[in-house]
């Protein structure tokens, strides 16, 4: 989740806690302590381009760190707000605790993923029932957290926990009900339903849904824009594209399989779930690259966020590179607002 939502998160859990200290020096220890999960994006290396995909949402977002990793922001946090303000430190500890476990929750609502479970399981838990920035999540949380430093009470905190809890909620109905409308849509077309069919938020919204599934060895990306109190039937489907599912030894022949390059390729396919093709530029401008599918600016394109590049003159230790693209175009944009507010594309 973005920086400004885990920060103010956190800093609604710390209120929560308050009893008569200022509740702005709580909401600032607790926003800080909420936010500092993502300081694993630190964790790079200039010979190892994926080492920061590898960390990020790593350990430092694991339940069974939030003991540790409170205690390092108490530690810190303590000197330089909980001191001024007469905090003893275990109540600098409890407002960073309670701060501190609010992000990987978070985070796990999205769809990049986050090893909840580590050290005893790798696996990158996303339950894809809110976007990564969703404004109409995060501003009411802001709005509460002002009420409730202006009029030093913990209720406002107290009321918006409704509101925390029940938008990820919605997003859960949201999510089937997108799925819900794809098998619909790929009954009508007497298509199969692929058991692996998944429903992703879109750039903050509820109501349009990126629908990724695997077809025939192809990996297909479709959208889907379904109203907040719309019947299932109602909803408007938009088709999209697809991509052939990466298999190495026939897209990249040349790469050997023990090489760097080819741990590299698994080190991200891992990061993306699996969701991974082979792009030769005529998504990304670029040769010889592994995408990740999951991600997009319009929902039912395939046009990748960031991919990993491949030479086959690397020596055998070399890593392979790492690439964002951005599709800000106005076509882009265009099409994204007909989507998000359910008009067909041909208008």
């Amino acid at each position: 989740m973005d920086p400004i939502t885990q920060g103010a998160l956190g800093a609604s859990a710390g209120q929560l806690i308050k009893k008569h200290h200022s509740t702005a020096a709580v909401s600032l220890m607790a926003a800080l302590a909420g936010m500092s999960a993502d300081l694993d994006v630190l964790i790079r290396s200039e010979t190892d381009p994926l080492l920061f995909l590898q960390y990020h949402r790593h350990f430092t977002h694991s339940f069974f760190f939030i003991p540790f990793g409170a205690l390092l922001c108490a530690l810190f946090l303590h000197e330089f707000i909980g001191k001024r303000n007469q905090f003893a430190f275990k109540e600098s500890y409890l407002f960073c605790f309670a701060g501190y476990a609010t992000h990987a929750l978070l985070d796990a609502c999205t769809t990049y993923g986050t090893l909840l479970f580590w050290p005893f399981s790798n696996e990158r838990i996303a339950w894809n029932n809110i976007a990564v920035v969703d404004l109409f999540y995060t501003l009411p949380i802001l709005f509460g957290l002002y009420l409730g430093i202006k009029k030093q009470s913990p209720w406002p905190a107290r009321i918006l926990v409704l509101w925390i809890l029940l938008y990820p909620a919605y997003g859960f109905l949201q999510k089937n009900k997108a799925e819900e409308a794809a098998k619909l849509f790929l009954q009508a077309q007497h298509q199969p339903v692929p058991y692996d069919l998944s429903a992703k938020p879109s750039l903050g919204s509820l109501v349009l849904w990126k629908i990724v599934y695997e077809s025939e060895g192809y990996f297909h990306v479709d959208a889907v824009h379904v109203g907040l109190f719309e019947n299932v039937s109602d909803a408007m489907y938009y088709p999209g594209d697809k991509i052939l599912k990466l298999d190495l030894s026939r897209d990249f022949p040349w790469l050997d399989k023990h090489s760097q390059q080819a741990k590299d390729v698994e080190r991200f396919s891992w990061f993306s779930a699996g969701y991974v093709a082979k792009d030769d530029g005529a998504l990304t401008g670029l040769s010889n690259r592994v995408i990740d599918i999951r991600y997009s600016s319009v929902p039912n394109e395939i046009n990748p966020l960031w991919s990993i590049g491949l030479k086959p003159e690397a020596s055998f230790y070399e890593h392979a590179s790492y690439d964002n693209h951005r599709d800000t175009s106005k076509a882009a944009r265009e099409k994204f607002m007909k989507m998000l507010f359910g008009k067909p594309l041909n208008d």
